[in-house]
């Protein structure tokens, strides 16, 4: 669904093709008394996470169903590497749960881009490029910290080349890498990894504070996600949008098949806005302003109940109806008649 979208857009409508897509969490209820439900501190109820990628132009390419302890840098590169499409993911934008150093390091070996928004950004603590200049920037004396350590990036560069090349061949999940490190925090590749997030946060904040293009970019690709999720809240309204089910199997189908709908929904909706607008009297009004804020992501002509069609030129025909009266002494009841109008 997501390639026959690619090949059916048109270059003049939606531009050039994106390779930058914009991944996020989302919560959903699930069964109690399913042992894979967990209870979620930030949302603040049970259930279990679905984590999106949706690339910039609104359509999903990859979800996967998560628990809520699990982490998102795992997923979040899980579902850039794995989701299969004809897209070259360049870039992933992402809100503050789902960076971190080791974020940054590991996307920076799989030579991709992280450009996450993060929250509390004048916390943040600046490594020193080199060692032994102390009053080298001196604007910056109190957000930077200790040197960058390069050489421990030298000694575990093949090891670290390593670990990317089995998370791009699939030999073995990237959670299952950062789980094992995890565990070894001491671990000399960890560490390596740690220091080279540490440089690459270091150059994306730097670049984050002075472009404003840049802040305009990661907020318009988290929008995208947000409007993603409002449509996945019109599509999954049965149950009240809570998985019904203890089985990960279906709790798994329920996952892709929300995204193949919310797929064919983007797919549909690009079809009938290219013949609208391939119109020239129609095309000739849209703006600049116009075309930015085009999007095939909108279901105000979705209809989850069916169609309802009112007559107002027609009145039911209601008859006098026999209702139930108040019993008699015998305990037989009195039948009244009542006109009803």
């Amino acid at each position: 669904m997501a390639n026959a979208t690619f090949a059916a857009r048109s270059a003049e409508l939606w531009g050039q093709g994106s390779t930058a897509v914009a991944s996020d969490s989302t919560h959903v209820r699930a069964y109690d008394q399913n042992l894979f439900t967990e209870w979620h501190s930030r949302y603040g109820g049970r259930g279990v996470l679905i984590y999106w990628h949706v690339e910039k132009k609104s359509l999903a390419i990859h979800s996967q169903l998560i628990n809520c302890t699990a982490s998102e840098v795992a997923a979040m590169i899980e579902g850039a590497m794995r989701h299969g499409t004809t897209m070259d993911v360049e870039v992933n934008y992402t809100d503050s749960p789902g960076q971190s150093e080791i974020g940054f390091g590991v996307t920076r070996l799989l030579n991709f881009d992280l450009l996450p928004r993060i929250k509390r950004i004048n916390k943040v603590k600046l490594y020193r490029p080199v060692a032994g200049e102390p009053d080298a920037y001196p604007r910056l004396t109190p957000a930077l910290t200790r040197p960058i350590r390069w050489e421990l990036i030298a000694q575990q560069h093949d090891q670290m080349i390593k670990y990317a090349t089995v998370i791009r061949t699939r030999t073995a999940s990237t959670e299952a890498i950062l789980r094992r490190f995890t565990r070894n925090a001491s671990h000399p590749t960890y560490a390596a990894m740690l220091e080279v997030g540490r440089a690459q946060k270091i150059i994306f904040v730097a670049r984050y504070l002075r472009l404003r293009d840049l802040q305009r970019e990661i907020e318009e690709g988290l929008n995208v996600m947000e409007s993603s999720n409002c449509a996945n809240s019109v599509i999954a309204y049965g149950k009240g949008g809570e998985i019904a089910s203890n089985r990960r199997d279906e709790e798994e189908m329920f996952v892709l098949c929300l995204r193949i709908l919310q797929s064919a929904l983007v797919y549909v909706n690009t079809l009938m806005l290219q013949d609208v607008l391939g119109e020239p009297e129609w095309a000739d009004l849209l703006t600049p302003a116009d075309r930015r804020g085009l999007t095939p992501l909108f279901w105000s002509h979705v209809r989850p109940y069916g169609e309802t069609n009112l007559d107002m030129d027609t009145r039911l025909n209601l008859t006098a109806a026999t209702v139930p009266g108040p019993r008699a002494a015998d305990g037989k009841a009195v039948r009244s008649t009542v006109e009803k109008t």
